[in-house]
């Protein structure tokens, strides 16, 4: 299979034009195109629906999860139900299957990285914010576990790893991603795990289970001269 992949795409609508010249070009590179959250800016109907106006040109199989920014204004669930519609599989602890290669995702959430990673412990805001990292996790875990392919993708949006957010400021990696995260694809070990969010991110690293673990925000893949607004992976 060949896999394009890209995060953090932001689409505008005064952009269209541009946008679907540019991703219209994944129908003779690709067989299925992945995105790993942040379709939208500030996660508004409106938002989405120049989105889709764009992603109709896109002919292969889309899988993707939310970002953060698709929850900014709490319309959440509709933008789910706008993506589920136009025939994007939508991963929430789900699990999609397409020519022999397996896609779990889930959108992850923060927490930081091992041996930092933030505990249950104080206050209940602490303890909500921890079971929401674990939850995330769990889904992670659940969805690799249902596939039964010879080849898996975990997707999310949130890093599992410290060193694909290294180039971000320090002291803001605990928000960036979870640990908890990269223990699922470690247990699993998928073909490849992409994810975003971290803008100013490491393209690709290793987790500790030696899993290949790229960063495909668009920005990662302008800055590192890519000709297309997406990565290109064979298996």
């Amino acid at each position: 299979m060949r896999l394009a992949a890209v995060a953090d795409i932001h689409l505008k609508a005064e952009d269209h034009e541009k946008n679907v010249a540019a991703f219209s070009k994944v129908n003779d590179l690709a067989d299925a195109l992945v995105v790993a959250g942040d379709f939208t800016n500030h996660g508004l109907p409106e938002e989405m629906r120049a989105v889709l106006a764009v992603l109709e040109c896109v002919q292969v199989p889309i899988i993707a999860v939310l970002g953060n920014h698709d929850h900014e204004s709490g319309y959440q669930d509709e933008l789910a139900g706008m993506l589920r519609v136009a025939g994007v599989h939508l991963l929430d602890g789900h699990c999609f299957e397409v020519d022999g290669v397996g896609f779990a995702g889930t959108k992850g959430f923060a927490g930081g990285f091992s041996p930092y990673e933030l505990m249950p412990f104080g206050e209940f805001g602490i303890k909500n914010f921890v079971e929401i990292a674990e939850r995330e996790a769990v889904k992670l875990d659940y969805g690799l576990e249902q596939l039964k392919t010879p080849v898996k993708i975990a997707i999310m949006h949130y890093a599992p790893i410290k060193e694909t957010v290294v180039g971000e400021p320090e002291p803001i990696f605990p928000f960036l991603g979870s640990s908890r995260l990269q223990r699922a694809i470690d247990k699993h070990k998928p073909a490849l795990a992409v994810h975003g969010h971290a803008h100013h991110g490491t393209f690709s690293a290793e987790s500790k289970g030696g899993v290949r673990v790229c960063n495909v925000a668009l920005s990662i893949l302008r800055e590192k001269g890519e000709e297309h607004p997406f990565a290109l992976f064979n298996f």
